[in-house]
C-alpha cells in the first residue's frame, strides 16, 4: 500500500469533522499517530507486507522477550514539580545495589568534594529506558540520575494539562528537570545529557537557572537535539506533503486527543503501520538488531495519544538559542546521526556553531535514536566526554555493555 500520512491525516480530519465519524476515522488516525508518537510530523509511505498478521504478532512477543532491554533499574525516587506533578527518577550509584550512597568524606578537616553525578534526559514519546546501553556501561563507573519527563514512563501525568487543560511548554520541562535535580543531586558536580526533547528541557533549565548551569554543571552532551526552528523541518519529505501535514496535524491531534480510549483502539490495529513508520524515523541503518527496534516501538507505543498531543504544539514555539551561551564554558559533546529526519543534523551543526569549544560528532548511517542504533559510538564519546570532565578517572575504560578495567585503552 502507498498511502501518504499527509494524505491520511487529512482523511482523518474529514472523517473527525463528520458526527459518527469516529470509528471510520480510527484506522486512518493511527497513521498520523504514528508519525507523531516516532517524533515527526510527517509521513512515509511502506510497503505492503507479505507475513501474516497473527505470526507478525508473534514475532513481537518474541521480541519482547528476546534482550535485557529497559530491564536496567536503580534506586528509585520521585520530586515533585511546581504545579504537583510527581516525577519518577532512579539512581544509579558507584557503590554495590543497595549500598550506601556517596557521602562526603573529611579529610584534614574539611569535607571531600562530592563525586560528579551525571543526568539523563529522554526524548519525546520516550522514556529513562532509552539510555539503556549507556547506563550499562556507566554502571559501576559513575554516579548517574535517570528520569522521566512528565506524562511518560513512571512519572505521573502533568497536573497541568490534565487538570487545567494547559499546553506543555519546554520551559516547564526546564523546571522539571530543576525539581529533579533539587532531589536526586542537592549538591556536588553534575554532568547534563539529553537526548532530544531531553537536550531541549537542558536548554531551559539554563535559561532559567543560569546559576546552576555556572555554579554546578562542569560539562554538557546534547544528542539529536535542536536549539530551534524546528518548524522548517521537512521530515524527508517534498514542501507541499510538509505544508499539508502541518497545516491540519494540531487540529487532528486535538480531536484526537479527546477520544483517547477510542482512538487508542484503533492504534493497536494498525501495529504493523506503527512498525513501519517508527522504524523509519527513528532508525537509518538496515541492519538495526530487531529487538532493539521492538524495544523502540514498545517506548513509543506506551505513550498515549493525548499525551502526544499535548506535547506536540511546544516544538513549533521552541527556540533557546540564547541559552547556549550558558554552556561554553565547559566541555560539551554534540552528537547527531546523519541521517536524522526528526531532528536534523543541520541542527547540531548549529548548537556547535554556537558553542566553538564543543566536539560536534555526526555519527554516519544512523536516525533519530543514535544511542540505541549506534552505542558503542555514543558510549565511547560519552566516556570521552565524563574523563575530560573528571567525572570518569582517567585510567578507567567504560565498555560497552558496562564492563570495566583499570587498565587505559589506546585509541
Amino acid at each position: 500500500m502507498s498511502e501518504s500520512t499527509a494524505e491520511a491525516v487529512a482523511a482523518a480530519a474529514s472523517a473527525v469533522a463528520v458526527p459518527g465519524g469516529w470509528r471510520r476515522a480510527t484506522g486512518l488516525a493511527g497513521a498520523a499517530i504514528g508519525v507523531v508518537a516516532a517524533g515527526a510530523a510527517a509521513g512515509v509511505a511502506i510497503e505492503r507486507m507479505t507475513v501474516g498478521r497473527g505470526m507478525r504478532r508473534k514475532a513481537r512477543l518474541a521480541l519482547d522477550s528476546a534482550g535485557p532491554f529497559g530491564t536496567l533499574r536503580g534506586t528509585p525516587g520521585k520530586a515533585v514539580a511546581d504545579d504537583g506533578t510527581e516525577l519518577y527518577y532512579e539512581v544509579d550509584d558507584v557503590e554495590p545495589e543497595g549500598g550506601p550512597a556517596p557521602r562526603r568524606r573529611r579529610l584534614f578537616g574539611r569535607k571531600a568534594p562530592l563525586p560528579v553525578t551525571v543526568v539523563f534526559s529522554h526524548g519525546y514519546c520516550l522514556n529513562q529506558d532509552s539510555w539503556h546501553f549507556q547506563r550499562a556501561a556507566l554502571r559501576g563507573v559513575v554516579r548517574t540520575v535517570h528520569w522521566d519527563q512528565r506524562s511518560h514512563g513512571r512519572s505521573g501525568r502533568g497536573v497541568a494539562q490534565t487538570q487545567d487543560r494547559v499546553p506543555v511548554d519546554i520551559d516547564q520541562l526546564g523546571r522539571d528537570l530543576k525539581a529533579v535535580i533539587d532531589a536526586a543531586v542537592p549538591e556536588g558536580p553534575i554532568v547534563l545529557v539529553g537526548h532530544s526533547m531531553g537536550g531541549m528541557t537542558m536548554m531551559a533549565l539554563a535559561a532559567q537557572y543560569p546559576e546552576l548551569i555556572r555554579d554546578r554543571v562542569v560539562a554538557t552532551a546534547f544528542v539529536g537535539t535542536s536549539s530551534g526552528r524546528l518548524g522548517e523541518v521537512n521530515f524527508g519529505l517534498p514542501l507541499a506533503g510538509v505544508n499539508a501535514v502541518r497545516r491540519v496535524l494540531p487540529g487532528v491531534l486535538r480531536a484526537l486527543g479527546q477520544q483517547a480510549e477510542l482512538v487508542e483502539k484503533g492504534r493497536r490495529a494498525t501495529a504493523d503501520l506503527f512498525a513501519g513508520i517508527i522504524k523509519r524515523y527513528s532508525f537509518a541503518g538496515r541492519d538495526i538488531d530487531p529487538a532493539v527496534a521492538r524495544f523502540a516501538e514498545r517506548m513509543i507505543e506506551s505513550t498515549p495519544i493525548d499525551v502526544v498531543a499535548e506535547y506536540y504544539p511546544a516544538f513549533a514555539d521552541h527556540d533557546e538559542t540564547e541559552a547556549l551561551a550558558h554552556f561554553r564554558q565547559m566541555p560539551v559533546l554534540v552528537l547527531a546521526g546523519l541521517d536524522d529526519l526528526v531532528t536534523p543534523s543541520g541542527h547540531s551543526e548549529v548548537i556547535a556553531d554556537l558553542l566553538p569549544d564543543a566536539e560536534l560528532v555526526l555519527v554516519p548511517d544512523a536516525g533519530h535514536l543514535v544511542m540505541l542504533e549506534h552505542p558503542e559510538v555514543v558510549t565511547d564519546r560519552l566516556a570521552d566526554l565524563l574523563t575530560r570532565a573528571g567525572a570518569v578517572p582517567a585510567g578507567a575504560t567504560v565498555g560497552g555493555y558496562g564492563s570495566t578495567s583499570s587498565a587505559a585503552s589506546s585509541r
